[in-house]
């Protein structure tokens, strides 16, 4: 009888052994966060107001094109550039930088001018040095203002989200550089 009872505790503690050991090995796909242990986050809403430098022209433009079809101007259908924008306090590009816009547009649309923004606004200024916001839409660039999703953030803007809103208030058509202002209005903690 005992040597049943040690083989079932011997098999018992070699199951449990066996079942933290796996369990260790395999890592934890989800796990859902006690209440009580969660960090409470307080939700804010900031508003940022800046303006954004596209400069195409010059020796040292910052937004190139890297793809689109051949023999097409930079604004043809297909045409894609990535940029390294300035963002500054004031609408002259001399005045204080507070940040750049760094990703990409496309020209998406065949019938009108319809861009598709991938950029993070990475903001090196005061509160927010170090943060970004994460934007991916559709820019309409002939509308007076235009409305694009704000989809997530870094640093100060974990879990961001929002709109922002553009305003074209300089475009040259000879060389296609512009400054847009922004007012972009993202929740956050």
């Amino acid at each position: 009888m005992a040597t049943i009872f040690s083989i079932c505790l011997l098999f018992t503690l070699y199951y449990i052994t066996f079942s933290t050991f796996y369990s260790t090995v395999s890592g934890i796909f989800c796990e859902e966060i006690n209440e009580g242990i969660a960090i409470k986050r307080v939700e804010k809403r900031s508003h940022l107001h800046f303006y954004f430098h596209d400069v195409i022209s010059g020796k040292k433009p910052s937004a190139v094109k890297i793809a689109g079809p051949p023999n097409s101007s930079a604004y043809g259908f297909g045409a894609t550039m990535m940029m390294d924008d300035a963002l500054t306090e004031g609408p002259e590009i001399s005045s204080k930088l507070v940040g750049r816009a760094q990703g990409m547009y496309a020209l998406a649309a065949q019938e009108d001018v319809s861009l598709l923004m991938v950029m993070n606004l990475a903001f090196a200024e005061g509160t927010y040095n170090g943060s970004s916001i994460s934007v991916v839409g559709r820019n309409p660039v002939f509308d007076d203002v235009r409305e694009m999703p704000i989809v997530g953030g870094s640093g100060v803007f974990r879990f961001g989200r929002g709109y922002a809103l553009a305003h074209t208030i300089w475009f040259d058509y000879n060389t296609g550089d512009a400054t847009v202002e922004y007012n972009v209005y993202v929740s956050h903690y």
